[in-house]
């Protein structure tokens, strides 16, 4: 079992090139939950395709029913999930100023409050580790670790997140992972 400084909560994980052809390739992750029953993350730059309200069922406030759907992960495709920011969220569970949410009544809530400084990102779907898998996928070295930011999270589009979080990271290897095709066979 990892120790508590070992968790990643509020860390974004990278595909580091080695999960071609899975869904995860060319994903940035942010790890919302971490601990010894597991872990919960969404990935941050798979959209749907498609607007919040084309897919969710439910009577979305006017601020979110054109807003892009992302695929939080391949589990239980159906799950809402959504992180919202705003200059000052005292129940922000994440990282400051970061919250989680699951209910679309909270969602409704979030909508039809008031400010301007308020991002939201809606997601259907979420990754999903049993105890021990992710320190185990860590440990074989499946993924990159960088620290997560409002910024990163809400500001920079979704298809260019993978290579600007290689290239913060810096280092000659994520500059040319940064660069490279998606289809190695293009190079």
């Amino acid at each position: 079992m990892a120790a508590p400084s070992q968790y990643l909560k509020g860390q974004l994980l990278l595909d580091r090139g080695e999960l071609r052809g899975s869904f995860f390739q060319r994903t940035v992750l942010l790890i919302c939950q971490h601990d010894a029953e597991g872990a919960f993350g969404l990935v941050l730059n798979r959209s749907s395709g498609s607007r919040a309200d084309d897919l969710i069922l439910v009577d979305l406030p006017e601020v979110f029913r054109e807003q892009q759907l992302f695929i939080g992960g391949p589990v239980q495709p159906s799950a809402l999930s959504f992180l919202h920011t705003d200059k000052l969220l005292p129940d922000a569970t994440i990282l400051p100023n970061l919250g989680l949410g699951h209910s679309a009544d909270d969602l409704r809530a979030l909508g039809e409050s008031f400010s301007p400084s308020k991002k939201v990102k809606i997601f259907a779907g979420y990754a999903g580790w049993s105890p021990g898998q992710l320190e185990s996928e860590m440990q074989r070295k499946v993924w990159l670790t960088h620290p997560a930011s409002l910024e990163l999270i809400f500001d920079v589009a979704p298809e260019n997140l993978w290579p600007t979080v290689l290239r913060h990271k810096g280092g000659w290897r994520n500059q040319i992972l940064a660069q490279s095709p998606e289809d190695l066979s293009w190079n």
